[in-house]
């Protein structure tokens, strides 16, 4: 194994969708041979957010975790047309479908902003899903609301909801991230919320489309608060 710095550009620019760089690493997981490249364009699967679609040259690949080195490594999406031979310091071109990309990167800003304002309702995050079609985002609330033993008013807290969504979208809020003191990245939307995240987001708040938030259910202590987002014409 060579070099193992890794620049997780994923992290660095949510729209970069190709990239020349060198392979750093190469080996095998799984039954699987794998390569890790240093310039990793590739989101692997992770915080709620399903992995890239992407290709390291011609062949498509998934990126996921290393335990045991630590890097982000890709490996053949199918079994059919065989995996060449990477060596450590190959040059190989990297790329990802960039339509998913973005589409997962809206999915998981919305839902930082459903976090948002459910906090604003006093709840706390339990749990969340940014997967296309499956999107939630799960909260606890410490003290109990009668609104959420009643249909008409759960409701009326998802109306609220709903609202706190809109106004911080049509306000464009930044969508910023930052490495704190402890090395720990924190992505911020406006002054609105922070929280520590490790996905992709899109740059402001308006480049969501299509904020949905179509159901408010209580489950065994739980709420659980859908939605569906749609990332906006490029700016």
């Amino acid at each position: 194994m060579g070099s193992v710095m890794q620049v997780r550009t994923y992290l660095d620019d949510t729209y970069a969708e190709q990239a020349d760089t060198r392979v750093i690493a190469v080996g095998h997981q799984e039954g699987l041979s794998w390569a890790a490249v240093e310039h990793c364009l590739f989101h692997p699967q992770g915080g709620g957010q399903p992995a890239d679609r992407g290709w390291l040259e011609e062949i498509e690949v998934v990126p996921v975790r290393d335990e045991q080195s630590g890097l982000i490594v890709v490996v053949p999406a199918s079994e059919e047309g065989g995996w060449p031979e990477f060596t450590d310091g190959q040059p190989v071109r990297a790329r990802i479908d960039l339509e998913t990309r973005m589409t997962h990167a809206a999915l998981h800003t919305a839902g930082h902003l459903v976090e948002a304002a459910g906090r604003a309702q006093g709840w706390e995050l339990a749990g969340n899903n940014h997967f296309p079609g499956q999107a939630r985002i799960e909260f606890t609330a410490p003290q109990p609301d009668p609104r959420l033993a009643e249909p008409e008013g759960r409701e009326e807290v998802l109306a609220e909801l709903r609202k706190t969504v809109s106004a911080a979208i049509a306000e464009d809020l930044p969508v910023t991230a930052e490495v704190d003191e402890q090395g720990m990245r924190v992505v911020s939307l406006g002054a609105l919320h922070s929280a520590p995240c490790g996905g992709t987001h899109v740059r402001r708040l308006g480049d969501l489309h299509h904020l949905v938030l179509p159901a408010l259910k209580v489950k065994r202590g739980r709420i659980r608060v859908s939605y569906s987002a749609t990332h906006g014409p490029r700016r």
